[in-house]
Order: C-alpha cells, then sequence, then structure tokens
C-alpha cells in the first residue's frame, strides 16, 4: 500500500516526562502509608514501570495476526486479538434465529448509593422499572450500570483519542487504544461493554440531564463507541497507528461499516429544571446516526421529575409521578415491540438500502 499524498501534521504532543516526575506520579498510588514496610518492592516495581513507559512498551504481549488479515505477520496485542474474537462470537449468536430476544438496559446516571452520594439515583429506578416489563414480556434482559465507574475500585472507561479524525481506518473495531500498558491507562471496560452491545438485540438508553449534557460515563462510553460506527475490524491493515497507511486506506474509498445497526432502541431522558429535550434529540441523533432502529415516538421519552423541586425529595417526586413510571414501561413496551418485527423481517430502516452520497 502506497502512503498516503497528505501530510500527517505532528508538533503538539509534549516531551515525556522526566525521570523524577514519572517517579512522582507513580509514587501516589501508595500514598497509604500501610505501602511503606514494602517501599524496596515498590521501588522495584517502579523501576520496571519507568523502562516500559520510556521505551513505549503499549502492548507487551503480542501474537502475530494470522492468516485473514492484511498483514498476516503484523503483530497484534493478544488482548486486542481476544476482545475481537469475542465480539464476532457475540455477532454470530446474536444473528441465529433461535437466540432468545436480548435487551441492553444502560442506566447513565453516575450516583448510586455506594460512593459520595449516599443515595441510589431515580435513574436506577427507572431502569429496573424498564427491566421488569422487559421481562414480563419474555425478554432477556442485561444492565449496564455506568455509576459502577464511580464506586467500584479501578473501573474505567478511559477518553476516546479521536484516532477517527485523522482517517477512519486508524480507529479499530474494537478500539485497539487500550490498554496501553506504557501509560498506566489500564482495566478499561469498553471491550466488555463492546460485547453487551454486540450481544443485544435491542438497547434502552436511560439517563439524566447533567449541565445540560450527557453525564460523563455515558459521554465517555458514547465518544468510545465511534468505533462501532466505522471502525476498522484488522488492525494490521494500518500496522497499527499508522496514520499516513490509515489516511492512505480511506482515501482509496472506506466502507464505514456500521457494526451495531440494526437494532432496536429506546430512549429515557428525565431532569428537575432544564435541558431534557436537548439531550434528547442529541442522543437520538447519535443512535439514528449509528443505523440503529427507533421503537417509534412512545419510545423517545423526555421527562421532568419534580420540577424545580428541592433535591432532597426527588424521589419522594418519583414516587407521587405514576404517569411518568408507566411512560417507562411504555418505552419498555415499544422497545420489545419493535425487536420483535425486526426478528421477523416486518421492520427496518426505511432507507437502509439507499446510497449515502456523504458516507463518514
Amino acid at each position: 500500500m502506497s502512503s498516503s499524498p497528505l501530510p500527517v501534521r505532528k508538533g503538539q504532543a509534549p516531551e515525556k516526562l522526566s525521570r523524577e516526575q514519572f517517579r512522582q506520579r507513580f509514587m501516589r498510588r501508595f500514598y497509604d502509608p500501610a505501602f511503606r514496610p514494602e517501599q524496596a518492592a515498590i521501588d522495584r516495581l517502579e523501576a520496571i514501570a519507568w523502562d516500559g513507559y520510556r521505551n513505549s512498551r503499549k502492548a507487551p504481549v503480542t501474537e502475530k495476526a494470522g492468516p485473514g488479515a492484511a498483514d498476516p505477520n503484523y503483530d497484534v496485542s493478544v488482548e486486542w486479538k481476544a476482545a475481537a474474537a469475542r465480539l464476532r462470537e457475540a455477532a454470530r449468536i446474536q444473528a441465529r434465529p433461535d437466540t432468545p430476544s436480548r435487551v441492553l438496559l444502560i442506566a447513565g446516571a453516575s450516583r448510586n448509593d455506594g460512593t459520595c452520594p449516599g443515595e441510589m439515583s431515580k435513574t436506577w429506578r427507572l431502569t429496573n422499572i424498564a427491566r421488569a416489563e422487559l421481562d414480563g414480556a419474555g425478554m432477556e434482559t442485561e444492565v449496564l450500570d455506568l455509576s459502577r465507574l464511580t464506586s467500584e475500585y479501578e473501573r474505567v472507561i478511559h477518553p476516546c483519542k479521536g484516532c477517527v479524525s485523522t482517517a477512519m481506518p486508524l480507529c479499530h473495531w474494537p478500539c485497539s487504544c487500550y490498554p496501553n500498558h506504557s501509560l498506566g491507562q489500564v482495566n478499561d471496560c469498553m471491550n466488555e461493554i463492546y460485547e453487551q452491545w454486540v450481544r443485544a438485540h435491542a438497547v434502552i438508553l436511560l439517563t439524566p440531564t447533567y449541565w445540560y449534557q450527557s453525564p460523563s460515563p455515558l459521554k465517555l462510553m458514547m465518544d468510545r463507541l465511534v468505533c462501532a460506527d466505522g471502525g476498522n475490524p484488522d488492525p494490521s491493515s494500518t500496522s497499527g497507528k499508522d496514520a499516513a497507511k490509515a489516511k492512505a486506506l480511506e482515501l482509496a474509498g472506506w466502507p464505514y461499516p456500521k457494526h451495531l445497526a440494526g437494532r432496536a432502541y429506546g430512549l429515557v431522558v428525565h431532569g428537575d429544571v432544564a435541558g431534557i429535550e436537548g439531550l434528547r434529540r442529541a442522543l437520538s441523533d447519535w443512535l439514528d446516526w449509528m443505523g440503529l432502529v427507533d421503537a417509534g415516538a412512545t419510545a423517545r421519552l423526555d421527562r421532568y421529575i419534580g420540577y424545580y423541586q428541592p433535591y432532597a425529595t426527588s424521589h419522594d417526586e418519583l414516587d407521587r409521578d405514576r404517569a411518568v413510571q408507566d411512560e417507562v414501561r411504555n418505552v419498555a413496551r415499544a422497545v420489545a415491540a419493535a425487536v420483535g418485527q425486526i426478528r421477523e423481517g416486518r421492520l427496518c430502516r426505511p432507507d437502509a438500502g439507499l446510497r449515502d452520497p456523504r458516507p463518514k
């Protein structure tokens, strides 16, 4: 493959940390005085970590890409290769007509009672209302509670690095930016989340509105799902993160595959003062762009709960608002109906077969 005729712009990234800067950051993990008896062992670990950082050992354990890859001899991270295999298997099972219909419910709030707020979120309660309705309809359900990022040890979603903006083929499906062992960017849970999306026949996204926008954990997940919309399933084709090769590959004609297209979706967006309609529209637009199929107007809900009432009584307001509880049940009912129609071939995006003159 020839190199891209376009220049790869350089000059923004800072220099690597100095030896002392690296040590200071590494040692912050061991601030607790309980670690002090093991200081000599920690010093040895720090020296190993420094060597990995200095020599940029992002993926220290690799194996050949193997048959079927654009470059069978390219050394691929064993962690990425295993994640990609799980997604292929999940997609195979999801597509089988005898597989039970599965709905993924995503609770997008940051709050739960296991961390600083000391109380569960209203989103969690709405999620359980929807789940009970789906269970009653015979659907298999799975819940992705994004508040675990705030309350669970070393459970993280690292931020998207924006590979797609250099060239679409540089954005791999699943994401190959993490783990980056040289930078300590580990314990990323997106591979698990990709698999949950792939297994599902439908997704219901439930979220509060934070400052007119999505809560941070939800936005982190959304950004990292960019690889599901046009992502490259073969990192060997770009020799990993070779920007020039990725630019050439895109300019040669890239198909922008939509890896999650055809699944049904529903939305529940709630708030207490402002911003719910804008957030609901943004989320609908995002899911539409990825090729998911909306389950009708009833399945796209935005509601205020306790409008301009004190935060302290918000759960009481939800207790009293029987209408919004029933509306959430209707979202679940609409999604269940849509899943059945999609799997029977009676519902699809009307524009699914059209050629996009602006693919991206």
